[in-house]
């Protein structure tokens, strides 16, 4: 059974009591304290779209955690989806709306929300990519430590562009592609704690991950690309984060040079979405207020499409075609849930530890 509480319930009660000219029922001071003491939460999984209705039907990232999980309250929030959360373990699963904007308001939202203690919290962020055929298969799971925005640039079309230019998008304040004398990132690029990312690489490396039947189709038109061609696997690789849907070889060597760019090559494009530095640039002022540990995020994302199209098809059909739906949604949807749920159960289980310090590889028990 579910409970839904209701955003400043009590206050209103009271307006409402004095305003018919009756006393409030006066509360004991346990019940005040009680009742205004915040929430600890241990973890945050952050989804980002659902496409229907929460459960029982076509199923995007929150819908899994919602049906397999004991999220047994829900918190009105004025955002894009109410908070469901499971009491018993302290884990918290929230969906934000699609897109940067979006997911950097709710999660700052959340972050203030006086009723939830998220001092100690872990960020989850689990949610579907695009995916570089060079790297990975639909259905393989990504942990990224760098975090590059697609969109903080200057732009100009390509057909203006002058001729030594490879692309028509350079970093801010720089005179040409790629210009070693850019600026220092303010929101250009993120890095998650890498000792973090890494003990969830390593926890979770091993897990088999769902392959199923219908991705033989797509995956075996990408001749040209081994890793696209394998059955789901998990992996560490950076993403990028664009409010455009892009798609074509083009795109995807521009996306890999700009997370090489941005990370001073040490990182490696291998997803794309749309809203994990606006999650992470609203956790670093959470931090900065004193509400939240941006140390203390995790991105994972699952691969549901290509970045590009096979050898022999073009860019705008390929993208076209995946208005039908995403050859790998089913199977990204799966691997986000096995492969989070092992990162939050091992977290929750060790919690008398991990929650004054975060984990590392050294925390993981051999086999």
């Amino acid at each position: 059974m579910r409970t839904k509480l209701a955003l400043f319930c009590l206050p209103l009660l009271s307006l409402l009591l004095s305003a018919c000219g009756a006393e409030p029922p006066t509360a004991t001071g346990e019940a005040v304290d009680a009742a205004s003491a915040p929430i600890p939460v241990k973890v945050v999984v952050v989804t980002m779209f659902e496409i229907g209705e929460d459960s029982g039907d076509k199923a995007a990232e929150f819908q899994l955690w919602n049906e397999r999980r004991s999220l047994d309250q829900v918190f009105e929030f004025g955002a894009h989806h109410d908070l469901h959360f499971d009491s018993e373990n302290g884990v918290m699963v929230m969906v934000t709306g699609i897109g940067t904007a979006k997911s950097t308001a709710s999660v700052m939202m959340l972050g203030m929300d006086p009723r939830f203690d998220l001092s100690k919290a872990y960020w989850l962020v689990a949610g579907i990519a695009g995916v570089d055929p060079e790297d990975a298969s639909i259905g393989s799971a990504a942990w990224a430590e760098y975090l590059v925005d697609g969109d903080l640039a200057h732009e100009i079309d390509p057909r203006e562009m002058p001729a030594d230019w490879k692309y028509g998008y350079i970093a801010r304040n720089t005179s040409k592609p790629f210009d070693e004398n850019k600026p220092e990132p303010t929101g250009e690029m993120f890095r998650t704690n890498p000792e973090l990312t890494e003990w969830a690489y390593q926890l979770t490396k091993d897990i088999e991950l769902p392959d199923f039947e219908s991705l033989d189709e797509t995956r075996l038109l990408y001749t040209e690309h081994p890793n696209a061609q394998r059955a789901p696997f998990v992996l560490k690789g950076d993403h990028l984060a664009a409010m455009t849907f892009w798609h074509g070889k083009i795109l995807n060597d521009w996306a890999n040079d700009w997370v090489d760019y941005w990370s001073e090559g040490k990182g490696n494009f291998v997803t794309s979405a749309m809203e994990d530095t606006g999650t992470m640039q609203s956790l670093t002022w959470l931090t900065n207020a004193g509400r939240a540990d941006r140390d203390r995020l995790m991105v994972l994302r699952t691969a549901s499409n290509y970045t590009m199209p096979p050898p022999g098809v073009d860019a705008a059909t390929n993208l076209l075609s995946e208005n039908e739906g995403y050859a790998g949604l089913d199977a990204s949807l799966e691997s986000a849930y096995i492969v989070g749920s092992k990162v939050i159960d091992t977290l929750v289980a060790g919690w008398d530890v991990y929650r004054d310090r975060t984990p590392t590889v050294e925390d993981i028990a051999a086999p």
